[in-house]
């Protein structure tokens, strides 16, 4: 029996950008994180350990809100989560408003064969000294500079800016693949909105903005809010593993999610190597490999139409 061929979508966010040098340039930096993953997936590598590695990788570009380039919260301090889900074990593991390191995914990472699975910023703490992972300051002068002048403003504004756009107002990266096995796992990271009261919690480290099993998986983005009251990860792949194809799980949610007036983006992949995208925001910045090549999302601007796929 041959065996599957490796499937991968990654996103940056929904946002919006306007100048073709922006679209260029972030184009440019997730095809070739899909082509580093992708390569990596070739090898036999498994779906969760390239999911990590996706997230690292996009953790480490300052353009987006994760990792390095993460924005402040009201204090002026970073706070991120991220979370993964081997689909194929149904495990999910994550940490919340964690501070003072490079990579969230990799405490997520970490706790995934552990008993405590999911730790806030305390319990993320003391796992970071167990695993002697060096202090790291997230912080960029970007995004310094940007809270100092929403201070002048005495915080008036509901969330910061993506780096890509100076415009744009949401931004969490994320990580689905499916590997040679036919094993899925999920994955998202994010600094959060921006600006949020102190304890504030994204739905990044949730399996409603997060979430696989062995049928498919799925990494939202958007306003953390709306996800959460839309289930919205758990709700397309949970819909995917009751029958429905995944194009009928993603346009289903889709079609909810509008009614319901959110403001969201999401990836998705099954175990048939179907990849679906959906959002009812203005963008959602993704990028795929069918197997074949790399394609993107990120000139899809038609607020008719909630979902696209390539099967």
């Amino acid at each position: 029996m041959n065996s599957p061929k490796p499937k991968l979508i990654i996103h940056g966010g929904a946002s919006s950008l306007n100048d073709k040098g922006g679209l260029s340039s972030v184009r440019s930096c997730l095809h070739g994180i899909v082509n580093e993953v992708y390569t990596f997936l070739l090898a036999g590598r498994s779906a969760k350990d390239a999911v990590v590695l996706g997230c690292q990788l996009l953790e480490n570009e300052i353009r987006f809100n994760a990792g390095t380039g993460s924005v402040l919260q009201s204090d002026g301090q970073v706070r991120m989560s991220a979370s993964l889900m081997d689909g194929a074990r149904g495990r999910f593991s994550g940490v919340i408003n964690v501070s003072w390191l490079k990579n969230p995914i990799y405490l997520a990472s970490a706790l995934q064969d552990g008993d405590d699975r999911l730790l806030s910023d305390y319990g993320g703490a003391h796992l970071a000294r167990e695993l002697q992972i060096p202090i790291y300051d997230p912080a960029t002068e970007f995004r310094i500079a940007e809270w100092m002048e929403e201070r002048k403003g005495n915080f008036q504004s509901k969330m910061a800016r993506l780096y890509a756009d100076p415009e744009a107002r949401r931004g969490t990266i994320g990580v689905v693949a499916l590997d040679v096995n036919g094993n899925i796992a999920a994955g998202t990271s994010t600094g959060g909105k921006g600006l949020e009261k102190i304890g504030r919690v994204s739905d990044s480290a949730t399996p409603a903005g997060n979430y696989a099993n062995r049928y498919a998986g799925v990494s939202c983005t958007g306003i953390g809010e709306d996800i959460l009251e839309e289930c919205l990860a758990a709700k397309v792949v949970i819909r995917r593993s009751d029958g429905l194809s995944l194009v009928e799980a993603m346009n289903r949610s889709m079609q909810e999610s509008q009614n319901n007036n959110r403001d969201l983006g999401a990836i998705a992949l099954d175990d048939t190597g179907a990849i679906v995208w959906g959002k009812t925001s203005e963008i959602l910045l993704s990028a795929y490999h069918t197997g074949e090549k790399i394609d993107d999302t990120l000139e899809w601007f038609d607020n008719e139409q909630l979902f696209g796929f390539h099967q």
